[in-house]
């Protein structure tokens, strides 16, 4: 079977070509992303592997099929980047259904203690000589309220680290499962009364039409004063302009954010020596307290 993988990484082929030796499938890498000017190379392939950032869209899906391509195969669980309407009947979509659901609420729980207790602050100070405390203050996670929007693989682990600190844990999810809620020791509200009494809200949610932006100016007003904002599912989650005003008028006491609404043109690259272009992406990132 032949397979054309795209927007490669040194660390995806060396994963790949390692875990290869068992399946023996002929893999193609390309560092392109999947797109209008890239679908050529697809011809002769059975297969094409993709990640998030490739746009699967409607003329994309017609050239695959047209070029012979039976399957495209998600390497991420998120699949908002792929037309299904288009792929209907004509070609198959497979994904990662949940690539270490630890690694990522562990990834959660880390911004969280890292925002809260300024610890990459701390080690730049002392890496300069200065040992000074001021500043550096966070709080006590134990007995605080903390808000988990969808309670999937994912946000099952992380809850039930959190259990660990003493927290209560509230969740708003549109399929509720009350056994783990037992089990872990969480309770399901509405979303307004999770926006109103939650200390740290994180995010853990699918993004769709109604989650798109589901963090924006109006559910940011209902928010307690200095909530802690967590992302590590999909940047478009949250409405930037409205975290922005929320973080300048203090209503939002810090951000802890894996993903970014406008990130394709940035994540996964190197961009240290060329410059962000993207106003916004660079203001995030000069808050003092976004992480």
């Amino acid at each position: 079977m032949k397979v054309a993988f795209f927007d490669t990484k040194p660390y995806d082929q060396k994963s790949f070509e390692m875990h290869n030796k068992a399946y023996g499938f002929e893999i193609d890498y390309f560092e392109s992303r999947l797109k209008a000017s890239s679908a050529s190379l697809t011809k002769g392939y059975e297969v094409v592997c993709v990640f998030v950032r490739d746009d699967i869209n409607s003329a994309i899906v017609e050239k695959l099929v047209e070029n012979g391509v039976k399957l495209i195969a998600l390497r991420c669980a998120g699949y908002n980047n792929v037309d299904f309407e288009a792929a209907e009947g004509k070609i198959k979509v497979v994904r990662v259904p949940a690539y270490s659901p630890y690694a990522v609420a562990e990834f959660g729980v880390g911004l969280m203690m890292t925002l809260n207790r300024k610890l990459h602050k701390a080690y730049t100070r002392t890496r300069e000589g200065n040992f000074s405390l001021n500043g550096l203050t966070g709080f006590d996670v134990h007995g605080k309220t903390i808000g988990v929007i969808g309670t999937g693989k994912i946000a099952k682990v992380f809850m039930t680290i959190l259990k660990g600190f003493g927290t209560k844990i509230l969740a708003y999810d549109i399929y509720p499962d009350a056994k783990a809620a037992e089990e872990i020791g969480y309770e399901y509200v509405t979303i307004d009364t999770l926006y109103k009494e939650s200390d740290v809200i994180s995010l853990h949610c699918p993004l769709t039409q109604d989650t798109n932006h589901i963090i924006n100016q109006e559910s940011i007003h209902k928010m307690k004063d200095g909530v802690m904002i967590l992302n590590t599912g999909r940047g478009k989650l949250i409405d930037t302009n409205a975290l922005i005003e929320g973080l300048k008028s203090r209503k939002i006491g810090g951000a802890g954010l894996d993903v970014y609404e406008e990130e394709e043109a940035y994540f996964y690259q190197d961009y240290s020596t060329k410059g962000i272009d993207d106003d916004t992406l660079s203001r995030l990132i000069m808050f003092p307290n976004v992480l």
